[in-house]
């Protein structure tokens, strides 16, 4: 049982298993990566507790694993507008429209009779925008984002007031950035209010593999913890990418689990067949025809060690053979060995034991429900429906 939800260490006992699941060989870099923003972003009074939303992942294209790291914040895969590019306490407004002067609907035509008229024709809308991002400095604010474009004249005046800008085009983008630094995105250009405006430690635009990011980064000194932490991924390839993305996610919701329920039962494929050994046992005390079913029920459960032992290389029959065998000798965690193949590693029977191997029970007993349901509504169907060819009858 995972005892404390706060522990690193227990943490990853339960998150390795269900990356190595997923992503075989990168489970030892990926795991104390996964539990550390699952740390971070934790909430400080109370039962620990986990948010799936609260852990971002970022993919960039190149180096290895082993260059992935955490960042408890927000990291936005582009860099700054403006010439400015690192702020220190920064106080930050967001704006869900574009910085720019609005357009009006109906069409005109001017004409200009002189240079003056040239030189005065942008005055009146110089001096609105300059108004405009005026009183957005006066409120404190050192970083703009923006969820539109951004004009040439607003970028002018906002570096003239020392100001960092960034364009966020995504919606969700935006909206996980209003979570980190606990903003509100505005629909109006002008000022936030004090409520209205987020915080953020530290801003500032990084260079990771040739592309430029800007890493909103939370300390640990916010008063309910870090709202959002972003594991940052490198690989080589983008299919790698993506499946260490997927592997990440169910990591995530691992840790959450666990913090409900933190109660494990042996993996690789243990705790399938010690049951089946088990109903089998059972099933020899039962008289009668169901003696056939509560067997074949048994029979049924091998299939995880049998798969885990095909996907391996090993021999199915072999493996499974001497599970059964290791589990009614009293070997409670003896589970398929994957590595028995693999010269000087692993067993030559393809058994092993292990406590560092698990699984959480409330999966389990998730997935043995929804199979459960699934084959008792296949057997109380007592009508079956003939697919036919579309169409009329055939031609004479």
């Amino acid at each position: 049982e995972m005892k404390d939800g706060r522990n690193k260490d227990e943490l990853i006992k339960v998150i390795k298993p269900v990356l190595a699941a997923k992503q075989y060989g990168t489970e030892d870099a990926l795991a104390p990566l996964v539990a550390d923003a699952c740390l971070g972003t934790m909430n400080i009074g109370g039962a620990p507790r986990v948010t799936a939303e609260s852990v971002r992942v970022a993919k960039i294209l190149g180096g290895n694993i082993r260059q992935s790291q955490v960042i408890h914040g927000y990291v936005a895969l582009r860099g700054a507008e403006t010439t400015l590019t690192s702020v220190e306490d920064a106080r930050v407004t967001i704006f869900g429209c574009g910085i720019e002067a609005s357009s009006t609907e109906a069409k005109g035509t001017v004409l200009m009779e002189s240079a003056e008229d040239l030189k005065t024709y942008n005055i009146t809308e110089e001096e609105k925008m300059e108004e405009i991002i005026k009183s957005i400095a006066d409120t404190g604010t050192k970083v703009i984002v923006s969820g539109g474009s951004v004009s040439e004249m607003a970028l002018h005046f906002i570096e003239r007031y020392n100001m960092m800008c960034l364009k966020i085009g995504s919606k969700w983008e935006l909206r996980r950035l209003c979570s980190a630094t606990n903003a509100t995105a505005l629909v109006r250009l002008g000022p936030a209010t004090p409520d209205e405006m987020g915080f953020c430690d530290s801003v500032s635009v990084q260079e990771v593999g040739g592309k430029p990011i800007t890493i909103f980064k939370q300390n640990r000194s916010v008063k309910d913890g870090c709202r959002l932490s972003t594991i940052l991924l490198r690989a080589s390839t983008s299919s790698l990418l993506a499946d260490m993305e997927r592997a990440v996610d169910d990591g995530v919701h691992a840790a959450r689990i666990a913090c409900k329920d933190g109660r494990l039962v042996p993996g690789a494929g243990a705790t399938e067949m010690e049951l089946s050994v088990k109903i089998k046992g059972y099933g020899d005390t039962c008289p009668g025809l169901d003696q056939y079913a509560i067997r074949a029920f048994a029979k049924a459960l091998e299939f995880v060690p049998r798969t885990l032992a095909e996907n391996a290389g090993l021999d199915a029959t072999d493996v499974v053979t001497a599970l059964g065998a290791a589990h009614v000798d009293g070997s409670v965690t003896a589970g398929v060995d994957i590595e028995a193949m693999v010269s000087g590693e692993g067993t030559s029977t393809g058994v092993r034991e292990s406590e560092d191997v698990v699984d959480l029970l409330a999966t389990k007993q998730s997935a043995f429900r929804l199979a459960l349901d699934a084959a008792l509504t296949v057997l109380r169907v007592d009508q079956i429906i003939m697919s036919k060819q579309a169409g009329g009858p055939k031609k004479q």
